[in-house]
């Protein structure tokens, strides 16, 4: 089964994808956007992208594709990923030496007090991914460039590792969905703990207490949700869309009856997966 996920190797992603599926027939993709569309397109089996970071939140760009740009696709697991950070460098170099640190802006949120601690002066770089960074650092062996990424993109890319544990938080870790073409999908789970995650938004979405009358429907149901955040709808300042996890299947009646519900709240209503966990 070929599985899309954000490349190159040695990112991340790539070390969750080994570890949760090693039979699998990797398919890097240079961004998360195309890591997602890669399925709607049919152009791989399964995706695996991460959602949401301990210490990061959300992940936009996954959050993004999957509300508005990619409707034939369904989330049917996740795997949460431990994360760890090495520095890297072309070569052996004193931190205070160092004068820029390239990453994906998630590894360097991820690492900012460790980063503005140890070096202050260094001038930070977004990059497509952790693993481009520390390709590029390890191709430069006199310059004054570092990257943050796994110690797997060091290893494979010939890098030095200055440091480690570079994360603000011993428990940093990324929790990724699988995703699946839709008519792929199987069916919501009927028995045992289970997960559903949804995106709404628009009618009356202005008004006074809309979003609480939203989630009362939850509540009067006794469903509990684990989380919500909220996303730009691109449509205008104020425009909001809502991404909610809750308990529970929508093969039970309880679910089903309030995800019905908010329907006669919002315009659009899109479950976008229901799976064991």
């Amino acid at each position: 089964m070929r599985v899309a996920y954000l490349g190159p190797p040695g990112t991340v992603s790539d070390e969750a994808l080994t570890a949760a599926a090693p039979d699998a027939e990797p398919v890097p993709l240079s961004t998360l956007r195309d890591v997602v569309l890669s399925v709607q397109e049919r152009r791989v089996e399964r995706a695996l992208a991460p959602v949401e970071n301990a210490l990061e939140g959300g992940v936009d760009p996954v959050l993004d594709a999957l509300a508005l740009e990619a409707p034939d696709v369904a989330l049917i697991g996740e795997v949460v990923q431990p994360v760890s950070y090495c520095l890297a460098a072309g070569r052996e170099l004193p931190l205070d030496e160092i004068t820029m640190v390239l990453s994906h802006p998630q590894a360097l949120g991820q690492c900012k007090r460790w980063l503005a601690t140890h070096m202050p002066g260094a001038a930070v770089v977004p990059a497509a991914s952790t693993a481009d960074a520390v390709r590029d650092v390890a191709q430069d062996g006199s310059g004054t460039h570092a990257a943050i990424g796994p110690r797997l993109a060091a290893r494979r890319y010939g890098a030095v590792m200055l440091a480690e544990g570079l994360e603000d938080d011993a428990g940093n870790a990324t929790r990724f969905a699988w995703i699946a073409h839709a008519d792929a999908a199987p069916p919501p789970p009927e028995h045992g703990p289970s997960k559903t995650i949804l995106v709404f938004w628009g009618m009356g979405s202005g008004a006074s207490g809309w979003l609480v009358s939203c989630l009362a429907v939850f509540a009067f149901a006794g469903i509990n949700l684990t989380r919500i955040e909220s996303r730009p709808l691109r449509q205008g300042m104020g425009e909001y869309m809502f991404f909610l996890d809750l308990e529970g299947s929508t093969a039970d009646p309880a679910v089903a009856g309030a995800v019905q519900g908010l329907k006669r709240h919002a315009e659009v209503v899109r479950v976008l997966g229901s799976f064991a966990t």
